[in-house]
């Protein structure tokens, strides 16, 4: 009856010994985006629902907008994958910026679950960006796209910007699943 409290003991002393030859630093220190390159169910759900909700807004108002931020002649497949990175991440600044502008209390409450995933996502790219390729210069694709982006953000009302994130959306989740995966992508 005696051995059966020492168990506890012998785990105790085992976890503390594994921490201490794997230090937490070591692995925060990874980067692993493996979460992206599937996405959940409910997760796609939530958005759909959302970007659905926002049309159907976008269908009453008479905003009319010129921005064309999101389409490109190339896709995010044929970038190099620091470059699918600093894209990917990009995009999520947009996205997630125009996400937590105000909005009516209902489509408010619909953007919750997306915007926390997107921050996330946002924050976990921050991770490997600074640790895998924090000097990375980008292709004069992506830089060319770049430029566009910051232009975009100085000339164009932000109820433009969040329709052309809110209606792209799945094209930044795609470019998402692509910066995930470490190889070629479609």
């Amino acid at each position: 009856m005696l051995h059966l409290s020492f168990f506890p003991l012998i785990m105790l002393l085992l976890a503390a010994t594994l921490g201490a030859a794997f230090p937490q630093d070591a692995l925060k220190k990874s980067c692993s985006l493996f979460k992206y390159q599937f996405l959940v169910p409910h997760e796609l759900k939530a958005m759909q629902k959302m970007k659905e909700q926002f049309e159907d807004i976008m269908l009453l108002s008479d905003r009319k907008c010129n921005t064309r931020v999101f389409h490109r002649k190339w896709s995010s497949a044929e970038l190099s994958v620091p470059d699918r990175v600093m894209l990917v991440e990009a995009e999520l600044d947009l996205t997630t910026a125009m996400l937590a502008l105000p909005a009516n209390p209902t489509f408010t409450e619909m953007r919750q679950r997306p915007l926390a995933f997107l921050t996330q996502a946002q924050e976990d790219l921050r991770g490997c960006m600074a640790m895998e390729a924090p000097s990375h210069q980008p292709s004069r694709k992506l830089r060319h796209w770049l430029q566009k982006l910051q232009i975009a953000k100085k000339t164009e009302t932000a109820g433009c910007l969040e329709a052309s994130a809110i209606l792209h959306l799945f094209q930044v989740l795609n470019d998402l699943r692509c910066a995930a995966l470490r190889e070629q992508c479609t």
